[in-house]
């Protein structure tokens, strides 16, 4: 095709032809103002000819318009108009990509007006700055031909000066016989005429001038090679330039996002000169870890949208894996193929590849930890160690992996030139949470279906420690209470629907889904009420200054200089140490609380057990703020006296926990129980402890008078009948029993058909002189 031809244009109205001698701030053109013409009954057709759809004109018949002139249809497109006697009275003639971006119909009736875009008064109508997007009009036309920033602008600049542009508007360009398709990305309008004129209005209208800076962007998937300007930012831009971060729809991250801006795609926004000077790589991977549900994929998905790149290349871990030889390495290399070809060709000028792993810790493992035989995941982890740091290095990769057991990964993965920026992406804070549930309700409050009565700033204090997603599941099910309420299930007539009442979510279904949707992390609250179902009954002071302490415990917790705090809870059996190591643990507020005891290592091997407990320290850190119950450490490490024999393993893995400094910003009490301090001594444990706490059984007959009357047992006379009785047969007031067992005594008495007072006398007399040490007839042995 022969090269189109160019009009001249009429410097009428330009303030920038040449000869003119007054500066753009002291001079603005002169329009003819809105009244000039009536402004309907015009139809779209076709430009008459390919001049008026390059110089990005509209055609008018003669005396409606001036030569020159801007005017505005149906008020939201402004164009040029050129004068010519091809055109029909009353019709305006545009090109096709310009109908696409008015979304004008062929023959629709329009109005057009002359526009005057000093009429505003702000001053601002000069474009500072001009994003444009492009790729070539044809595909078939495509070459590999590098095109220069400044050529592009230049030719630009040259086409279409004085010329009104606004975002989203669409034209043809014209360079060296090749069409390109230009869309308007972005504006920066200014004030020419005032020293802060760089601080404008985003995204308006304004005219292009010589002063304005113009930048080309490859469209995605676009197929142009722009080479870059050494003093300017690359051509393809890392960012969409009409990106927004609130439009991401994930809350609570806000420091994470600046961690992953700074770290991986700031080096990749400067020209390459600049880098290279700095003598500095483009990361090219990232890892993701942290608890499950909070945000890790979702995150990986938002940065594919936020980058200006190809479209990103997602896989789970797993699908890697092939059951041919040879397959696994075949399906990482092809992931890689794509970036290989383009950086053969293109160089840095290539545009970058996004790979996004999710559930990596499923296919790299350590290498050497699997017992197949086959080398298949060592293999694999080989492969993709080649491909990201390897001989034939690649700068237009992004490899972002994710996992929920980072410890599972192989190391070599993790040095610098691999997954090099890792950062964990946590429990989101109460700031983060309020975040999410504005993001969760956004759509019900603009409906106005949220109650007036739901503050969020509650919710946000009432959920600590709930992932995203638990976020998102608790507001689904408070929704599900509040369409509940229009429903009636009637056995006989079945499921009625009442369509009159409205829907609305209120408070209290909040409050309801709150009781059935619980934090992974958070307090275990049914294990640890098992020990508390009858409550701590304070039977003496010694009772009352073991909860005094355990306060002081959990303040002394929040100092920076005690991060972790053990404290060892030891007694004789059923005096109850267990039973006050979950009210300390409850009472202390903490929003994650576990307990660690035997009866979920029924039927374990020593290595489960050990990575049972290593799994409940490395969830224990996962929040700000956590307590670990230990419950009779000597059942945990298999503690025989006959031999004796403990497990080692056991023993070893909870001395490194009870000794190890948590992360960072983390505060970690554990409380362990034992009635057996000696064989800990022994064990050498004992200084792994910040502190001991002693817990003795009920020693005297006035502090079973003090159980007996916080439970209500029997009528004051036959209490003290009771006691009388039982020092009587004992002839000590010293009990020496547990607490578990007096407790026991008392409801097996109120359950018995025979006289309350006698058979508590007779169980208690009976526990006291079946103790070790006790003679028969009362007293002890020595």
């Amino acid at each position: 095709m022969d090269k189109i031809p160019f009009l001249s244009r009429s410097n009428n109205h330009n303030p920038y032809a040449q000869g003119s001698q007054t500066s753009l701030s002291q001079q603005a053109p002169v329009y003819p103002q809105r009244n000039t013409v009536p402004g309907v009954g015009f139809f779209i057709t076709n430009a008459p000819d390919e001049t008026f759809v390059m110089d990005n004109v509209a055609a008018v018949s003669p005396g409606l318009f001036k030569d020159g002139q801007t005017v505005i249809i149906d008020r939201k497109c402004v164009l040029t108009v050129r004068n010519t006697s091809k055109i029909p009275p009353n019709h305006i003639g545009i090109g096709g990509v310009v109908r696409e971006w008015g979304k004008f119909s062929y023959q629709q009736q329009v109005s057009v007006e002359p526009f005057d875009i000093f009429s505003s008064g702000n001053g601002r109508v000069y474009l500072g700055t001009l994003d444009l997007e492009i790729d070539f009009l044809t595909k078939s036309k495509a070459t590999d031909k590098p095109y220069e920033q400044t050529e592009l602008s230049k030719r630009y600049l040259t086409l279409f000066k004085n010329q009104i542009f606004a975002a989203g508007q669409r034209l043809l360009l014209e360079l060296s016989g090749i069409k390109f398709l230009i869309t308007v990305l972005a504006t920066g309008v200014i004030d020419l005429g005032k020293p802060d004129g760089q601080h404008g209005t985003k995204n308006g209208r304004g005219i292009l001038t010589d002063q304005t800076q113009i930048t080309f962007f490859k469209a995605k998937n676009g197929l142009i090679n722009i080479k870059q300007s050494g003093d300017r930012p690359r051509a393809n831009a890392i960012l969409q330039p009409s990106f927004k971060f609130e439009d991401m729809g994930i809350g609570g991250l806000d420091e994470e996002f600046s961690t992953i801006f700074r770290r991986a795609f700031a080096s990749r926004i400067y020209p390459p000169s600049d880098i290279e000077k700095l003598g500095i790589k483009h990361v090219k991977g990232m890892l993701l870890y942290g608890p499950p549900g909070t945000g890790k994929t979702l995150i990986a998905r938002q940065i594919g949208k936020m980058l200006n790149a190809r479209e990103p290349k997602i896989v789970n871990g797993p699908e890697m894996l092939n059951k041919y030889v040879g397959g696994s390495e075949e399906n990482i290399r092809k992931l890689f193929k794509d970036a290989e070809t383009e950086y053969k060709e293109k160089g840095d000028e290539s545009s970058l590849h996004i790979i996004i792993f999710d559930e990596l810790d499923a296919v790299f493992k350590q290498r050497g930890s699997r017992g197949d035989g086959t080398g298949v995941g060592d293999n694999v982890v080989n492969q993709l160690l080649a491909k990201m740091d390897g001989v034939d290095q690649l700068n237009n990769i992004l490899v972002i992996g994710m996992t929920n057991r980072k410890d599972l990964i192989d190391s070599a993965l993790l040095r610098p030139g691999r997954f090099e920026v890792q950062l964990e992406i946590s429990l989101p804070d109460e700031a983060g949470r309020r975040q999410i549930f504005r993001i969760h309700t956004a759509k019900m409050s603009k409906e106005g279906m949220l109650d007036k009565n739901v503050s969020l700033d509650e919710l946000a204090a009432k959920t600590k420690n709930f992932s995203g997603a638990e976020i998102e599941g608790l507001v689904k099910s408070a929704a599900s209470f509040a369409l509940n309420r229009n429903i009636k299930f009637d056995p006989k007539t079945g499921v009625t629907f009442n369509s009159k009442n409205g829907v609305k979510v209120t408070r209290e279904d909040f409050m309801h889904a709150l009781e059935e949707t619980k934090p992974a992390f958070g307090v275990n609250e049914d294990e640890l009420e098992k020990f508390l179902r009858g409550g701590i009954i304070k039977y003496s002071s010694r009772v009352n200054n073991i909860l005094e302490e355990g306060e002081s415990i959990i303040r002394a917790s929040q100092s920076e200089q005690f991060p972790l705090t053990s404290v060892l809870i030891y007694g004789p059996p059923k005096s109850g140490k267990s039973a006050l190591a979950a009210s300390i643990a409850l009472s202390s507020g903490f929003p994650f609380i576990r307990m660690i005891s035997t009866r979920a290592m029924i039927g374990m091997t020593e290595q489960n057990r050990i990575q049972y407990i290593s799994n409940m320290f490395n969830d224990s850190y996962r929040s700000t703020q956590n307590v670990l119950v230990i419950d009779q450490i000597e059942d945990i490490i298999e503690w025989v006296n006959v031999g004796p024999r403990f497990s080692n393993a056991v023993l070893h893995c909870l001395k490194t926990y009870l000794s190890n400094l948590p992360p960072d910003g983390r505060r970690l009490v554990v409380l362990v129980t034992t009635r057996h301090r000696n064989v800990l001594e022994q064990l050498d444990i004992i200084s792994s402890f910040n502190k001991e706490v002693y817990v003795p059984n009920v020693s005297s007959i006035g502090e079973l008078t003090n159980i007996l009357e916080q439970l209500n047992f029997l009528d004051p006379d036959s209490r003290q009948s009771a006691l009388k009785q039982i020092q009587s047969q004992t002839n000590s007031n010293v009990l020496g029993m547990g607490i578990k067992d007096i407790l026991f005594n008392i409801e097996s008495s109120r359950l018995s058909h025979k006289s309350e007072l006698d058979e508590f006398v007779k169980l208690t007399v009976n526990d006291i002189c079946n103790q070790p040490g006790r003679s028969t007839t009362g007293g002890f042995e020595f």
